[in-house]
């Protein structure tokens, strides 16, 4: 990895950003220092032993633990995949502040929580309690997604949860109360305008009130909800989505850009793309079941640290030699004729176009990523979106991209191979 030197590095991960102070409309300011946070994942929980790769990173947040454990009163054991102490050690350096994430894809705590005033008073209590516990902080509140379009969607018709875009804030607001204005609070929002069901013109700015910063999921769009190929997270969707946010009430400072480190796939028709001018918005094959929602193995998604499924391993060997730049929408891509299989991954080169171009055209607060040790054992992505590695997007030496995880890693780096339930709860609707 090509080294750079220290105060170089520390202004990178915000490539115009250096000296930025969040807003005054934050209820809390913890330090002047670009925002550059990761989520270190139970799945993937590897720390980069390079320090000039730990120390442009100013947040951590430890994902997930499941918000249904805060919804019992007597609850007084907070398990997590690694401690928060642990993690306050492991990025010591720059002194990051280390959060708790609560929720994620397919978890269905929220609900319970949001319900009524009591609920929401003691769920706010028992993050309180945790928080207190464990030493955090702060939170990060993952609910996917208040209003509708959850995992569930095909079972509970969004119908249903209409009450829930007037609860959310409710929730965030008990949650700071009983945090207080010292702890930090940010929350994960969808990135895809059909998902932003409780962020409306009406609740924007009261959800923004509690919270300090909105990462912005501008990744996943493309899911397997999807009839056409497109990409998962190209400069213009990301743009689109940090757009709707700040006309809604969100002020730019306050959202952080998402990055995803990790490659996903969809079976296209093979037909229509071959006869398409671009295979960008062909037809795919039906990706998932139309009444249940269920997969129908026809996409899939894996990080940098996992072991590429045979099924698809040669494809995406391809896939990493002969990747485009679509200059128009700014993403790499990569339709494999051979198998008609649509790739759709965020490369060294398109990330930092993405970075470069969105936080400084928009003002953004920072950017962060899901997540930190899905990119290893080599971190070449965080490598590019912190400005340590060349912005070329060849892959020199497609094993040791491809094949990231091999046994004789395993025991070093902690390597937790997920099955495809695990992915599926992660990556939604992958």
């Amino acid at each position: 990895m090509k080294k750079v030197f220290a105060d170089q590095i520390i202004i990178a991960c915000l490539w115009l950003f250096a000296g930025l102070v969040l807003g005054s409309s934050s209820p809390v300011a913890h330090s002047n220092r670009p925002v550059c946070l990761m989520y270190l994942t139970g799945q993937h929980d590897v720390i980069p032993s390079d320090e000039e790769l730990i120390k442009p990173i100013t947040h951590v947040a430890l994902a997930f633990m499941r918000s249904d454990m805060f919804l019992d009163p007597d609850r007084d054991e907070w398990p997590l995949f690694r401690s928060v102490e642990s993690a306050r050690q492991a990025f010591a350096i720059n002194s990051a502040d280390i959060l708790v994430a609560i929720g994620g894809w397919g978890d269905n705590g929220f609900v319970a929580a949001a319900r009524n005033d009591t609920s929401r008073k003691m769920f706010a209590q028992n993050v309180a309690r945790m928080v207190e516990a464990t030493g955090a902080d702060g939170v990060d509140i993952d609910w996917e997604y208040p209003g509708g379009n959850g995992e569930d969607y095909k079972q509970v018709p969004n119908s249903e949860k209409e009450w829930e875009i007037e609860a959310y804030p409710l929730l965030l607001g008990e949650i700071r109360s009983a945090l207080g204005p010292d702890k930090l609070m940010t929350a994960a929002v969808p990135g895809l305008e059909r998902d932003m069901i409780a962020f409306t013109r009406s609740t924007v700015p009261r959800i923004m009130e509690h919270l300090d910063l909105l990462n912005v999921m501008t990744y996943d769009l493309m899911n397997r909800r999807d009839s056409v190929t497109k990409h998962h997270s190209s400069i213009k969707a990301s743009r689109d989505a940090l757009q709707a946010y700040m006309a809604r009430g969100a002020p730019a400072e306050r959202l952080n850009l998402g990055l995803g480190f990790y490659a996903k796939w969809f079976r296209a028709d093979r037909e229509d793309c071959s006869a398409a001018r671009t295979p960008v918005g062909c037809r795919t094959l039906l990706l998932e079941d139309p009444v249940t929602g269920g997969d129908l193995g026809r996409a899939g998604g894996f990080s940098w640290h996992d072991e590429v499924p045979g099924g698809v391993k040669e494809s995406f060997r391809r896939a990493l030699s002969y990747h485009e730049y679509d200059e128009d929408e700014g993403a790499t891509y990569y339709y494999d004729d051979e198998e008609a299989i649509w790739w759709t991954f965020d490369g060294p080169y398109s990330i930092q176009e993405k970075v470069k171009k969105l936080t400084g055209e928009m003002g953004l607060g920072g950017t962060f990523a899901w997540g930190l040790g899905e990119d290893a054992p080599d971190f070449t992505h965080l490598g590019a979106l912190l400005g340590l590695v060349n912005s070329s997007d060849r892959y020199e030496g497609v094993g040791d991209v491809v094949e990231p995880v091999k046994d004789e890693f395993s025991d070093n780096l902690n390597q937790v191979t997920m099955s495809r339930e695990q992915h599926r709860r992660v990556l939604p609707g992958i």
